[in-house]
Parts: structure tokens; sequence; C-alpha cells
């Protein structure tokens, strides 16, 4: 199973569906469809609950959907087994910690000046969240420990829009930006980064660490392409050029190595297997 989020926008007005999709050897077939009063954003999969996802509107809201039982700018459920938490990100500059069994917030996390336009929480470290703002940095929390963010890393010199940790190395992180470029930076000593990868024309809008590879690194940009990376070479390995508008999200399936998924405002969705991203390729 796939998901998709959509926003559709004409003058004013806008709506937004979420797809639920399956992948068949006869291609992608909808499960089910469910319709929203404003645009949709982003989406995360619960970690424990293969019914249930998450999504952010453009309204400033925050939906969970039952897929069992139909009826802003990014979330994050948590990595850690048995909790129910999950985040999401906001042109507030806020980022909040939510409960699913509750109705308000848990914890509202500050000290971004701008758009916050990506949250994550860490795979590997319980409580551990990095986000990437407007405001030209990449900021680490360590709910563990406080409501503050314990590193605060000029990572750009223009607007982060997107971050993600390294699935096998706890301290490192990267992050995209207006600016084209994608950066590694390592947690424990973050004054340069440990690597800069160029190629992209525009905007980097989202980034994705393999969960297979861990020197493999995919990136979707408004230059209408996705890229895929090695690490430690600091070389780009593929171009994937299959969309005329700019491509806005980007993931790794989780269970079966080297799939990707990405949508873009042509709204058109890939699934496909790039031979850089598969484990035997690495």
């Amino acid at each position: 199973m796939v998901h998709l989020v959509t926003h559709f926008r004409s003058g004013k007005e806008g709506t937004g569906s979420l797809f639920v999709l399956d992948i068949a050897h006869d291609g992608i077939n909808p499960v089910q469809v469910f319709e929203y009063s404003d645009g949709l954003f982003d989406v995360a999969w619960a970690e424990n609950n293969e019914h249930l996802l998450v999504t952010a509107a453009g309204d400033g809201s925050i939906q969970v959907w039952d897929v069992m039982q139909p009826q802003v700018n990014a979330v994050s459920w948590s990595q850690t087994r048995n909790e129910n938490l999950f985040l999401s990100a906001s042109w507030d500059s806020l980022i909040k910690v939510w409960d699913l069994t509750q109705s308000q917030s848990l914890i509202t996390l500050t000290g971004h000046v701008n758009n916050v336009y990506s949250a994550v929480w860490s795979p590997r470290v319980p409580g551990v969240i990095s986000s990437a703002s407007g405001d030209k940095t990449l900021r680490v929390w360590d709910l563990r420990k406080s409501k503050e963010s314990v590193a605060v890393i000029q990572a750009h010199g223009e607007e982060i829009l997107t971050c993600d940790w390294c699935k096998y190395d706890q301290h490192q992180i990267f992050s995209g930006s207006v600016d084209g470029t994608i950066r590694g930076w390592d947690t424990r000593s973050y004054q340069l980064p440990f690597c800069e990868l160029r190629g992209h024309q525009y905007a980097v809008r989202r980034i994705k660490t393999s969960p297979f590879v861990p020197t493999s690194l995919a990136s979707s940009s408004y230059d209408f392409t996705v890229r895929t990376w090695d690490i430690t070479k600091q070389k780009q390995m593929e171009v994937i050029e299959h969309h005329t508008e700019f491509v806005y999200g980007l993931d790794f399936n989780n269970h079966l190595p080297g799939q990707m998924a990405d949508c873009a405002w042509d709204g058109i969705i890939q699934v496909y297997q790039p031979q850089s991203c598969t484990p035997l390729a690495s």
C-alpha cells in the first residue's frame, strides 16, 4: 500500500484528497479516496497501526484517518514502537507533538522565527527531532532533556525546505534548500557540513535517506527531477525525469528494497525502482 495527498486550488478556494493505493501486477489501483475541504500537504502512516494515517491541511488542522472506517506543512509519526505520538510543523513557526488519544497537543516547540517546512523524528534515538525552516536553520530537539533546541545549525544561506535523518547513523542529518543544494551534518560537530551534493537547478523540496542502503539518498526538486546520490562519494547516481511540474513528495518503501514513490504538481504519481537504490547496486 502507498498513500498520496493532493491539493487543488482555484482562486482562493482549495480542496484536498487522500488516496490509498495498492500496487498490483496490473498497475496502481486506488483502494480508498478521502476528500477534505482544504488542501492536504503531507501524510504519514502510523508506525504501529496499519489502518491509521495522519495528514496536514492548509487550514492549519491535522486529520487522523482510519482506512478501515471511511468517512499543516508536514507530519511525522514517532519511530518508537508502542507510541502514538506524531509531529506537525507549520507556517506559524511552531512544531507540535501530538498523542493520538488526546485532542490537544502535548508539547509546543518554539525557536524558529519563520515557517517550519519539515520536522522529523529520529529513527534511532527516541524523543529526538530535527526540523527545517524558512529562517535558514536546521534544528535538533531532544524531548528527553528540554523543550529548547539542543542544536541550531546555520545550514544554508536560503530557506531550508526539507530534512531527514540517516537510518544507520544516529548523528547524521541531511538538509535540502531553496539554493538547490543538499548538505550532510554531524550533530556532534556541525560548524561545517561533512558532505554537499550539487546538481539540482532549483529548490530541493524533499529528501529521503534509504532504509536499505546506508550510503544512498534521494531528492525531489522544483526542477521537475528526482535524483539519487552516493553520500560517501558525494556524487549523483541517477537523474529521473518523469514529471512536467514541481516534484513535491518523495519516499522509499520500507518493505520493498529500492522501491520509491513520488508525486508532482502535474497530478501524476510514479512508483518505480531506480537501479541505483537497490541493495544489490550498493
